[in-house]
C-alpha cells in the first residue's frame, strides 16, 4: 500500500499533544462537571435535572414521577454520562441531611444520615420542591441564555434565573483537576438580610467589610444542626474564601439509674456518619482510652437522633464529653474553599463577592425579563390601538373589507386607507363579530389603558437601576418570609477547640515513601492508580538523578511509625508528623525528623495503631538471624532511639514485621531458597538480644525478604530484580523447623536476576512496584500468573534499559482507586514494606 492511499499524515510533538489534551480534559472537568456556577450555585448535572423536571411539568403541586423516568429524560436530552451519576445527584438534592433547603421532593428511600444508599431509581419517585421552582421562575421570559445540548437537538439553559441565592444557601462540594470546592450552606433569612444590607449600601459597597456582613451571616447553617464555633479562621474564610470552622455535636447530660449519668447526642456535625462515630467510640473503649463508658446505644428514630452513652458510676460527664470531642468526630473541622465559576473561570470568592454576584445576576435577570415583557406589551398595545381605531371607523372598515376580492386585498386596502400596520390589519381581519358590541369595545379600551400603564412602569424600571435593586430586595424579603426558618446550627463563641495535635489531624490512609538518599514524605494512599501487569507506571518521587524510592509503607495518619535501621536500632514517630508531599515531590530528609547517625539507614517501617493489643515484632537480618520481641517493648521509644537487636559487625537488619503470637514466618534468600516455620520456633527475647539462626545459607547467599503469614493470605509473591514475578499458594510452602536449608522457591537465572522481595498476599490485594528510576506501578494480583514453587515466573513490569526493581508493597485492592485527575478522599489500605536497596544492588 502506498503512502498516498492512507490519507494525510501530520507529525505532532507528543509532549504538546499530551499537554493540550490534558488541559482540554481539565477544563472540561472544571467547567462542565465539578464546579458550580457562582450565579445559581448549580453544577451542570443539577441544573439539567431541575430543568428536565420543569420541562416535564413535574411541579411541586403535581404528581410524583418515577425517578427512573426523570433520569432517562436527563440522560437522553442533556447529560451524556452514566445514570448512576444523575440519580445520585438527584437523590442528594432530595436528602434533608445533605441540603439545607432540598430542591427535590422525594418519595421513597433516598438514603439516610447513617450512610445508607438510596433505593434503586425504579422504586423511588420525585418532583420539584416548591423552593426549587423559585430557581426556575421566569425562565421562559428570555431571562437567561440557552445553549445547544450535547447533540444539538435540544436547548438547555446555561444558568438558571435563581430568584434565591442558592450558591450560599445550599453550598456545594466538588473535586476538579488541581482544585476543589467546599462551600458551606447558610440560613436564608441571614442571607436575605445581608443582601438587603448590600443593596441599601450599593453606592458604598466597597466600604462594606466582612465584619459588617457577619452581623447578618453569623456562620454556616448545616442541615444536620450541631454547633459551629466562630473563630478568626471563619472570619478569614468569609474574607478570603479559604479557611475552616470547627463543628461540634450537640449533647446534653441526663440522670440515669442510681448515681450513674448518661450523655445524649442529638445532633452531629455535617457530613459525618453516625455509624462511624459509634464505631470510633467502641474502638476507643476497647483500647482503654475511654474508661468511663459502660454502654452505648443508638435510640434514633423518626423523631430524631438520639445516641446514648451510659457512664460508669462516679464518672465525670463533662470530662468524658471533652474526651469524646477530642478523640472522635463529634468535633470536626469543616474546611471551607469557596471556589466557583465566574464567567466560565474558577475563582475563589469571598462572602461579599458571592453576594455581589447574586445581586448582579438578579439585576440582569430582572432587566431581561422587563425588556421581554416590555416588547410583548408594546406589541399588544400596537394591536389594541389598531382595533380601537377600527372600531372608531367601523362602517368604513366593514365596507373596505366587503369590497375586497380576497383577504390579501382587504389587508392591503386597510393598510393604505387607514394607516394601519400589517399586524393591526391581520388583527382586524381576525376579530370576531362579538367584539363589535359596546361592552367589548369598553373592555378593549380598558385593556389598552392597562397595557400602557404597564409599559410606562417597565420603561421607568429599566431606566432606573435603584428600582431594580429595590425589586431584588423585595423579592428576597418575600422568599425569606415564605421559605425562611430558624437557624439549625447553633453559633457559639469563645469555646476552646484546641486539643492535642493528634486530635486535630484528619484520620486518613496514607503512604510513607523513603528514598535511597534518605528523603521521606507522606502522601494520600489514593495517589497511585491501578494498571495492568506489564505497564509502565507513574513517577513516584523526584530528586537526584541517582536517587530512588526504597521503602513504601501504608498507615493511618494517626498511627505510630516504628523505624528499624540496618544498625539494629528502632526510632518512633507519628505518621502525621511525617511532612506531607506531592506524589512526585522530593520529600524531607529523614535526619530532620529522626536522630539517625550518618551511616545509619532505615530498612523497615512498621505502622502501629495500638501497643496495647499484644503481639510481637519479628526481625530478620541479612545473614539469617531472626528475633522476636514483644510489641509493647517499643511503646516508649526515646528520641535518640532504642536497640532492637544486637548485630555482628558484618550483619544488618533487613526486615521487621508484627505478629499476633500464633503465625508462621517465611524467609526468602537472594538465590531463591525459602523456609517456613512457626514463630514459636523463635522465643520472645529482650531488646538487647542478638536473636537465633533462621535459615542455613550456602555460598554467600543472603536473606532478602521476610514476611508473616496471616489467615487472610492465600499466596506468596516473589519479585526479582529484572521485573519477573510469580505467585504461589501458601500451602505449597511446607512447614519446617528453624535453621534448615529450606526449599527452592524460584528458579533463578540470568533473565530473572536475583530475588529482591517477597510478600504474603490475599486475593483482593494489589501490588505496588518501585524501580531505581523512580517509576511506580500498581497491578492487581490476578494479573500475575499463579505458578508452582520452583519456577521463574512471568514478566510483571517492563523496565527501561539499566532500570531495575528495588521496592515492593502490598495494597488493599477492595477499594477502587480513582485516576490521578479525579483524586478524592476515599483512599486505599496498604500493607507491607519494601526491601532496603543494598539487598538488590
Amino acid at each position: 500500500m502506498s503512502m498516498d492511499s492512507i490519507g494525510t499524515i501530520r507529525p505532532i510533538n507528543i509532549n504538546e499533544e499530551m499537554r493540550g489534551s490534558f488541559l482540554d480534559y481539565a477544563m472540561s472537568v472544571i467547567v462542565a462537571r465539578a464546579l458550580p456556577d457562582a450565579r445559581d450555585g448549580l453544577k451542570p448535572v443539577h441544573r439539567r435535572i431541575l430543568f428536565a423536571m420543569y420541562d416535564m411539568g413535574i411541579r411541586s403541586n403535581s404528581q410524583y414521577k418515577k425517578s427512573a423516568r426523570i433520569v432517562g429524560e436527563v440522560l437522553g436530552k442533556y447529560h451524556p454520562h452514566g445514570d448512576v451519576a444523575v440519580y445520585d445527584s438527584m437523590a442528594r438534592m432530595a436528602q434533608t441531611f445533605s441540603l439545607r433547603y432540598p430542591l427535590v421532593d422525594g418519595q421513597g428511600n433516598f438514603g439516610s444520615v447513617d450512610g445508607d444508599s438510596p433505593a434503586a431509581m425504579r422504586y423511588t419517585e420525585a418532583r420539584l420542591a416548591k423552593l426549587a421552582e423559585e430557581l426556575l421562575v421566569d425562565i421562559d421570559m428570555n431571562t437567561v441564555d440557552f445553549v445547544d445540548n450535547y447533540d444539538g437537538t435540544q436547548q438547555e439553559p446555561s444558568v438558571l434565573p435563581a430568584r434565591l441565592p442558592n450558591m450560599l444557601l445550599n453550598g456545594a462540594s466538588g473535586i476538579a483537576v488541581g482544585m476543589a470546592t467546599n462551600i458551606p450552606p447558610h440560613n436564608l433569612r441571614e442571607l436575605a438580610a445581608a443582601i438587603s444590607y448590600l443593596i441599601d449600601n450599593y453606592e458604598l459597597m466597597d466600604e462594606v467589610t466582612v465584619d459588617d456582613l457577619m452581623h447578618f451571616v453569623k456562620a454556616p447553617d448545616f442541615p444536620t444542626g450541631a454547633a459551629v464555633v466562630v473563630e478568626d479562621e471563619l472570619k478569614e474564610a468569609y474574607a478570603t474564601g479559604r479557611g475552616r470552622c470547627v463543628v461540634r455535636a450537640k449533647a446534653h447530660i441526663e440522670q440515669g439509674r442510681a448515681d450513674r449519668q448518661r450523655i445524649v447526642i442529638t445532633e452531629i456535625p455535617y457530613q459525618i456518619s453516625k455509624v462511624s462515630i459509634i464505631e470510633r467510640i467502641v474502638s476507643l473503649v476497647r483500647e482503654d482510652r475511654l474508661t468511663a463508658i459502660s454502654d452505648l446505644r443508638d435510640e434514633s428514630d423518626r423523631q430524631g437522633m438520639r445516641l446514648v452513652i451510659e457512664l460508669k458510676a462516679g464518672a465525670q460527664p463533662k470530662k468524658v464529653l471533652n474526651q469524646l470531642y477530642k478523640y472522635t468526630q463529634l468535633q470536626s473541622t469543616y474546611s471551607i474553599q469557596m471556589l466557583a465559576l465566574v464567567n466560565g473561570e474558577p475563582k475563589t470568592l469571598s462572602l461579599k463577592r458571592f453576594l455581589q454576584i447574586y445581586i448582579d445576576h438578579r439585576f440582569e435577570v430582572i432587566s431581561r425579563r422587563s425588556q421581554f415583557e416590555l416588547d410583548k406589551r408594546r406589541g399588544r398595545a400596537h394591536i389594541l390601538e389598531g382595533l380601537l381605531k377600527a372600531l372608531s371607523s367601523l362602517d368604513a372598515i366593514i365596507q373596505t373589507i366587503r369590497s375586497a376580492d380576497d383577504v390579501d386585498t382587504a389587508r392591503t386596502n386597510l393598510m393604505t386607507l387607514f394607516g394601519l400596520s400589517e399586524a393591526q390589519s391581520n388583527a382586524i381581519l381576525e376579530m370576531q363579530l362579538r367584539r363589535l358590541a359596546a361592552l367589548e369595545q369598553m373592555k378593549l379600551q380598558s385593556e389598552f389603558n392597562e397595557v400602557m400603564t404597564r409599559i410606562a412602569y417597565l420603561e421607568d424600571l429599566l431606566a432606573t437601576p435603584p428600582k431594580i435593586l429595590a425589586l431584588i430586595r423585595e423579592d428576597l424579603t418575600d422568599l425569606a418570609e415564605t421559605f425562611g426558618d430558624d437557624r439549625r446550627t447553633e453559633v457559639v463563641y469563645g469555646v476552646n477547640t484546641q486539643f492535642a495535635e493528634s486530635d486535630l489531624v484528619r484520620e486518613e490512609e496514607v503512604v510513607v515513601l523513603l528514598s535511597r538518599f534518605g528523603y521521606i514524605k507522606r502522601v494520600p494512599s489514593n495517589a497511585y492508580r491501578a494498571q495492568r501487569r506489564g505497564g509502565k507506571g507513574v513517577m513516584g518521587m523526584t530528586g537526584k538523578d541517582d536517587d530512588g524510592v526504597v521503602q513504601i509503607v501504608s498507615s493511618i495518619s494517626l498511627d505510630t511509625l516504628l523505624f528499624f535501621t540496618d544498625k539494629g536500632k528502632v526510632y518512633s514517630e507519628k505518621a502525621y508528623n511525617i511532612p506531607e508531599g506531592q506524589r512526585a515531590g522530593k520529600g524531607t530528609h529523614v535526619q530532620s525528623i529522626l536522630a539517625l547517625t550518618g551511616d545509619e539507614h532505615i530498612t523497615a517501617i512498621l505502622p502501629v495503631s495500638s501497643f496495647g493489643e499484644g503481639g510481637a515484632v519479628v526481625m530478620a537480618t541479612q545473614l539469617g538471624r531472626i528475633k522476636r520481641v514483644n510489641l509493647g517493648d517499643f511503646a516508649e521509644v526515646r528520641p535518640s532511639g532504642l536497640i532492637a537487636i544486637s548485630l555482628e559487625d558484618n550483619d544488618r537488619l533487613i526486615s521487621a514485621k508484627t505478629t499476633n503470637g500464633d503465625q508462621h514466618v517465611i524467609l526468602v534468600t537472594e538465590d531463591g531458597q525459602s523456609i517456613r516455620f512457626h514463630e514459636d520456633e523463635v522465643r520472645v527475647m529482650g531488646r538487647g538480644a542478638a536473636g537465633v539462626n533462621s535459615i542455613r545459607l550456602v555460598d554467600r547467599d543472603t536473606v532478602v525478604g521476610m514476611d508473616v503469614v496471616g489467615d487472610e493470605h492465600s499466596h506468596i509473591v516473589i519479585i526479582t530484580r529484572n521485573g519477573y514475578g510469580k505467585r504461589t499458594a501458601v500451602d505449597e510452602y511446607r512447614i519446617q523447623g528453624r535453621f534448615g536449608l529450606g526449599t527452592r522457591t524460584l528458579s533463578r537465572n540470568e533473565k530473572t536476576g536475583p530475588v529482591v522481595s517477597m510478600c504474603c498476599i490475599n486475593p483482593k490485594d494489589d501490588i505496588l512496584f518501585i524501580t531505581r528510576e523512580n517509576i511506580v506501578l500498581r497491578t492487581k494480583l490476578d494479573e500475575i500468573r499463579e505458578t508452582g514453587r520452583n519456577t521463574q515466573g512471568v514478566k510483571v513490569m517492563d523496565l527501561a534499559g539499566g532500570d531495575y526493581i528495588i521496592g515492593v508493597a502490598v495494597m488493599d485492592g477492595s477499594v477502587e482507586v480513582p485516576e490521578m485527575s479525579e483524586m478524592s478522599e476515599d483512599g486505599v489500605s496498604l500493607n507491607g514494606d519494601g526491601p532496603y536497596e543494598e539487598a538488590v544492588s
